[in-house]
Parts: structure tokens; sequence; C-alpha cells
């Protein structure tokens, strides 16, 4: 039974993988404000090329 405890209390204390973790929860909250600031964008860029190629295209 003695060393079972000290398995569970191995476990408990075994963090070596939280900074791993950490890093990809940043990560993962950089790509979301990433992709919800570029979305708005991305429409307005579209519009402006849309625009331009209008701009461009003889009328016939």
């Amino acid at each position: 039974m003695r060393g079972l405890q000290w398995i569970k209390l191995w476990i408990w204390q075994d963090e070596r993988g939280q900074g791993m973790v950490e890093y990809a929860l940043i990560i993962a909250l950089i790509a979301i404000v990433v992709i919800v600031a570029l979305t708005p964008a991305g429409n307005m860029i579209k519009q402006l090329f849309d625009n331009i190629v209008a701009t461009l295209t003889p009328a016939g």
C-alpha cells in the first residue's frame, strides 16, 4: 500500500508538462484573437479589390 501512495504523490507533484500546456493555451488564445480581428479586415480588403476590378473592367 505504501508504494501506491508514493505513486499517487508522484503523479500529483509531477508538473513537467504544465509549461507546455500553458504555452499551448496562450497560442490558442492568440490564434482566436487574430482570427476574430482579421475577419472584418479580410472582408474590407475583398470589397476594396472588388471595387478596383469593377473600376478597371470596361463597361461593355
